[in-house]
């Protein structure tokens, strides 16, 4: 029951963004929002469904200088901030946004194109959203992030009901985000038809003791994360490469994440290779309009007593019909904390491959 319940949870709520169609209600104030349904077949469950996987509610704002966006989430498990967020333009090249932003780390917006994302997601290092001030400036080809960020959205470690992964506070890994610093820079630039993007991203970590009735002994602590990616462009084909090393100081070199109501243990300190690639094809099959097809490989490499490296690759299309939008995906993970595995990076004696079809139709308006 453990390994469904787990399996349940990180199936039936995980998304790659589709861009919103949202309803004019004035020349500044945008509505949208979505209703998704989600089917999964699992070789290691007898489970099979079809069932509502979530409805959201999406506002954005933009006056030209002044601009804000708030994103809320209704799932079967939880209901939970995506962001939140208030923003100022000083110029066209300059901004800065205050409140729950996406953290300025490696490819962007997704080192990924499937509905589950890749491994980094679940290591709280693709697609994250937390509370501070977020400076960003662009030009000739140039993207300069700068952002520091106070806590995770809740500043709350002990809240295992979010959207993004964070650092959580358990008994026997009792700590929370209490300060992070990010940079990242950016580079785009083409060559014939070819377009790159190069860029090396940097993050700091606080991390707090949080003292649990019966729990771990501790003390503040610290640690970092590196990246560096290059995407790459070709008519309708792109390429996503990515390196990340993370370590950070903890006890008996693992530490607690969680979201989507459920913690769990990764490998404090790891290695992490990204290889994506996909292909965009135009069609005219009646409603549907494109089809994007894609392979994506996360390897966590992790060496350490208790630990061991975990895999994921995806392989899948995203089909677009109007503003319905529906992934169709073949998903295998060893040792991962959502196919049977104790977490990421974990040695609990679970060590084999594991995969599942999982189809997820969503109207988006």
């Amino acid at each position: 029951m453990k390994i469904r319940k787990k399996v349940l949870v990180a199936v039936a709520v995980l998304e790659v963004a589709f861009p919103v169609l949202a309803v004019p209600v004035s020349d500044d104030l945008d509505i949208g929002g979505a209703v998704r349904l989600n089917y999964g077949w699992k070789d290691y469950d007898n489970d099979a469904k079809l069932e509502f996987e979530l409805f959201r509610a999406d506002i954005n704002y933009d006056d030209g200088q002044l601009f804000a966006s708030a994103q809320y989430r209704w799932y079967q498990v939880q209901n939970v901030i995506h962001h939140a967020w208030m923003g100022y333009k000083f110029s066209d090249n300059a901004s800065v946004k205050v409140g729950v932003t996406q953290v300025p780390f490696g490819l962007l917006p997704y080192a990924s194109h499937s509905f589950w994302f890749g491994s980094t997601y679940y290591l709280g290092l693709e697609d994250d959203y937390d509370a501070g001030v977020h400076w960003q400036y662009e030009q000739d080809g140039w993207r300069y992030d700068v952002a520091y960020f106070a806590n995770d959205e809740y500043g709350d470690g002990s809240r295992f009901k979010r959207y993004s992964f964070d650092t959580a506070t358990t008994a026997a890994r009792p700590y929370e985000e209490a300060g992070q610093l990010n940079g990242r820079i950016e580079h785009s630039f083409s060559s014939g038809d070819i377009h790159h993007t190069l860029g090396a991203s940097l993050q700091l970590n606080r991390f707090d003791y949080q003292p649990v009735a019966g729990g771990a002994t501790g003390s503040d602590t610290d640690g970092y994360a590196a990246a560096i990616h290059w995407q790459l462009d070709w008519h309708s084909w792109q390429t996503q490469l990515q390196y990340i090393h993370y370590d950070y100081n903890m006890p008996d070199e693992r530490m607690a994440m969680s979201a989507f109501a459920y913690p769990f243990e990764i490998a404090a300190k790891a290695d992490v290779v990204t290889t994506n690639l996909s292909r965009s094809i135009e069609v005219s099959w009646g409603a549907i309009s494109n089809i994007t097809c894609y392979n994506d490989f996360t390897h966590t490499v992790v060496s350490g007593t208790g630990l061991k490296n975990s895999l994921q690759n995806v392989t899948g299309c995203a089909v677009t019909a109007g503003k319905f939008y529906t992934y169709v995906d073949w998903i295998a993970g060893k040792n991962m904390w959502f196919d049977g595995g104790s977490g990421i990076g974990i040695d609990e004696g679970v060590d084999g491959w594991h995969s599942r079809l999982n189809i997820n139709i969503g109207w988006y308006f």
